[in-house]
């Protein structure tokens, strides 16, 4: 019944989002903006990492991807919210963990397939990776989707407006994204900075898809971005089911 069910919500936001082509595209712009005004600059210049610069940019543009659009999720489940329309579900048989799961995977769904668009600009533009690096980072892409949109349905479902939804969410979302390395490897930085960003669990992220693309896929920080990737994924679905059977109880 959960599959059942979980198939159910999924269809009913996939069907949802398929209908509007600007809720695709718009999630991309940033980092497709990024990719072609940004990449360019870095061309040639010593960066500390292996490969080179597309090697290092893309990487980071896709978690960029993942790390804003599935953070925002939430607001859509406020939206319905005031709406009545979750309400309306929690009174269905509806399994409440598929409520959560049906989302998350749409969610994650869209992030692979803009992820493919933002590699296949990145390939016009000059980018040679593997295939299997390239595809071991859409694994870690649908990984962090799914944890960061289970925890941001969750606070969605513990705020009252979304006035307090976006302030909490951008309280994570910027330093996580300063201190992660997402633009440049921290490495660059100083010896306290860098220090400092091992702290954020992203930044293994960034490693472990930056190792994948140059085909570097038995080094320590493949390890580590393996485990914390999924024991991330754990806690934010872990954390989204609770929030949602107590919601709906």
């Amino acid at each position: 019944m959960l599959l059942h069910d979980t198939a159910l919500i999924f269809g009913r936001y996939a069907r949802q989002t398929l209908r509007s082509r600007f809720h695709i595209l718009i999630g991309i712009l940033t980092p497709l903006l990024y990719l072609l005004f940004f990449g360019p600059l870095l061309t040639g210049l010593p960066l500390g990492s292996r490969g080179d610069s597309w090697q290092v940019l893309v990487p980071g543009l896709l978690l960029q991807l993942s790390l804003f659009g599935a953070s925002f999720a939430g607001f859509g489940a406020i939206v319905e919210q005031g709406q009545g329309v979750v309400e309306r579900m929690r009174v269905t048989p509806v399994s409440r963990l598929a409520l959560l799961l049906g989302r998350v995977l749409r969610d994650t769904a869209l992030a692979v397939f803009q992820a493919v668009l933002l590699v296949l600009v990145a390939v016009a533009m000059g980018l040679r990776a593997p295939l299997a690096g390239v595809l071991i980072g859409l694994v870690f892409v649908a990984l962090l989707v799914v944890s960061l949109a289970s925890l941001s349905y969750a606070l969605a479902l513990k705020v009252s407006a979304p006035h307090e939804f976006g302030p909490a969410v951008n309280a994570f979302v910027m330093p996580s994204m300063l201190l992660s390395g997402l633009m440049l490897p921290m490495t660059l930085g100083p010896d306290w900075l860098d220090g400092l960003s091992h702290a954020v669990p992203f930044r293994h992220l960034v490693d472990a898809v930056r190792d994948a693309y140059v085909g570097e896929y038995t080094s320590a920080s493949m390890l580590y971005g393996g485990i914390v990737a999924v024991a991330f994924a754990a806690l934010g679905v872990t954390v989204g089911t609770r929030v949602v059977r107590t919601a709906s109880a």
